[in-house]
């Protein structure tokens, strides 16, 4: 069932705490938004409103973490990461145990427009290497990719949406943080595309259509930014003609910048094509906008076959 990632965060928040009794939520006065509500119903006592003060939000969940609790702290995403040097400083350099959730990422966000959307925030957070940055494509993924959150010992970064997503994964799915999800590995495929977060789903049926036109091509669902699966880029993309990277995300610092490097390092002479947000976004219905910032499935269907090799 399509469900955008924020909710199914919401969710799994509410079950995990029943067992982990350390972890904590804290909000910005965006409880609503970013699905805080049921945990604050259920956990009153370990739930946290700052307003309007993501600095001291932040701040305060970097000395709970040093007190022995789990602290994940919601906010739009670019509010959150846009208090980049407490982030900097609280969060990565000290190593703090701290969860960072941001949501109401990319143009995907629809009419609330530039303002509210975090197009910028993998960029950011990219070279702060001590934070684990995530960003799951459908429920099954983002409610194992917070419970991995809850378990692993530092800092995370959870990137998730306002917009509903279709599922990819069926129930027998394993989320393995820093491995790449693939999708599609075809044998004498020319073009390997690597796709993250609420993009994904458009991506992968439109290579699908492709296919029945004798396209071949390797899919990646890249969940984990940060650390970056190298060796399965490396490895998808060894026999390929072009890489196409696809993100909700600018187009500078996000996923094609990542699999660039990894690309370069590996001194593979292969091409990459980074498809994703040029500037700032706009409002306008999300469905508008992922089509004329190019993100639905028809108009990856016509990039997809405009770049085929």
């Amino acid at each position: 069932m399509a469900k955008a990632s924020r909710q199914s965060f919401g969710e799994a928040i509410v079950k995990i705490a029943e067992t982990n009794h350390n972890i904590v939520v804290m909000d910005s006065d965006l409880g609503k938004s970013t699905n805080t509500g049921a945990f604050m119903k259920k956990f009153p006592e370990r739930y946290f409103e700052f307003g309007i003060a993501e600095q001291n939000m932040i701040g305060t969940a970097a000395g709970i973490a040093m007190g022995g609790k789990i602290p994940f702290i919601t906010s739009f995403a670019c509010f959150l990461v846009g208090r980049y040097e407490t982030v900097r400083m609280s969060v990565a350099y000290s190593k703090t145990n701290v969860k960072l959730v941001g949501t109401h990422v990319g143009v995907g966000i629809g009419e609330d427009g530039n303002s509210q959307m975090g197009l910028e925030d993998i960029a950011i957070m990219r070279p702060l290497t001590d934070i684990t940055i995530l960003q799951p494509a459908d429920d099954a993924e983002a409610q194992q990719a917070v419970a991995w959150s809850a378990e692993h010992k530092g800092p995370v970064y959870l990137r998730l949406t306002r917009q509903k997503l279709e599922d990819i994964h069926g129930p027998d799915y394993k989320f393995q943080a820093g491995k790449a999800d693939i999708l599609k590995s075809v044998p004498g495929a020319t073009l390997t595309i690597f796709a993250t977060g609420g993009v994904v789903y458009n991506a992968l049926k439109a290579v699908e259509e492709l296919e029945k036109e004798g396209l071949k091509a390797n899919v990646a669902n890249i969940h984990t930014l940060s650390p970056l699966d190298n060796e399965a880029v490396v490895n998808l993309s060894r026999s390929s003609k072009l890489v196409l990277t696809i993100e909700d995300h600018n187009v500078i610092g996000g996923l094609g910048s990542a699999v660039s490097e990894a690309i370069s390092d590996a001194g593979l002479g292969v091409k990459v094509h980074r498809h994703g947000v040029h500037g700032f976004g706009e409002s306008g219905s999300p469905e508008a906008l992922y089509d004329k910032y190019n993100f639905s499935q028809p108009k990856l269907k016509t990039l997809i076959k405009s770049l085929a090799v």
